[in-house]
C-alpha cells in the first residue's frame, strides 16, 4: 500500500435501524467528533444511501475507505480489514437502490462508468442485525479497533509531509 494523490474518503455504511448494521455510521461519527483528521480525508455517514456513494465515487478520490459491519464466522466485535480490487466485484451486478451493500455499490460505479480507487474495507463481525437502534455490547466494545485501523490506513495512505520530502 502506497501514499495515494488526491482526497481520501471514509464512507460509514450501514442502517443505524438494524443493531449492528449500524457499525460503519457509528464509526463515520466517532472520527468526526474525535477529529484531527488528515488534511485530505474526507467522512461522510452514508447510512443506507449507497446510491449517493456511486455518484460522489464518480467525481474521483484517491483512496477509499468503506466502514461496514461483514458477515463472517468470526467472534460479534471482530474487526477486519480487507483491500478491495476490481477483480472481487460481482461481475453482473445491476443497480439496485434496495439492496446497495458494498459490493453492489462499486459495481455501480462501475456501471456508470468510474474507475475503483484504491479500495479498503473496514470491517466488524455483527452480533445481531434485528431491528434495533444502537450497537451490540460486542460492537460497541470494537469500535476503538476499528478507529486504530482507520487510522492505521490513514497513516499509510496520507503521511504527514515532513520538511524536506
Amino acid at each position: 500500500m502506497n501514499p495515494v494523490d488526491g482526497q481520501v474518503l471514509v464512507a460509514g455504511i450501514g442502517n443505524v435501524f438494524l443493531g449492528d448494521d449500524g457499525f460503519g455510521p457509528a464509526v463515520a461519527r466517532a472520527l468526526v467528533e474525535r477529529g484531527d483528521l488528515p488534511d485530505r480525508v474526507r467522512v461522510v455517514d452514508y447510512g443506507i444511501r449507497g446510491l449517493h456513494l456511486a455518484y460522489d465515487l464518480l467525481d474521483g478520490v484517491g483512496a477509499l475507505i468503506l466502514v461496514d459491519a461483514l458477515p463472517g464466522d468470526a467472534m460479534p466485535g471482530t474487526i477486519s480489514v480487507l483491500e478491495v480490487g476490481a477483480g472481487d466485484l460481482p461481475a453482473g451486478a445491476g443497480v439496485d437502490a434496495h439492496a446497495m451493500d458494498p459490493a453492489t455499490v462499486l459495481a455501480t460505479l462501475r456501471r456508470l462508468g468510474g474507475t475503483l480507487p484504491p479500495t479498503y474495507v473496514v470491517g466488524c463481525r455483527p452480533a445481531s442485525l434485528d431491528e434495533d437502534l444502537g450497537l451490540s455490547p460486542a460492537v460497541t466494545a470494537a469500535l476503538p479497533l476499528a478507529l486504530a485501523a482507520v487510522d492505521a490506513l490513514f497513516d499509510k495512505l496520507c503521511p504527514p509531509i515532513t520538511e524536506g520530502t
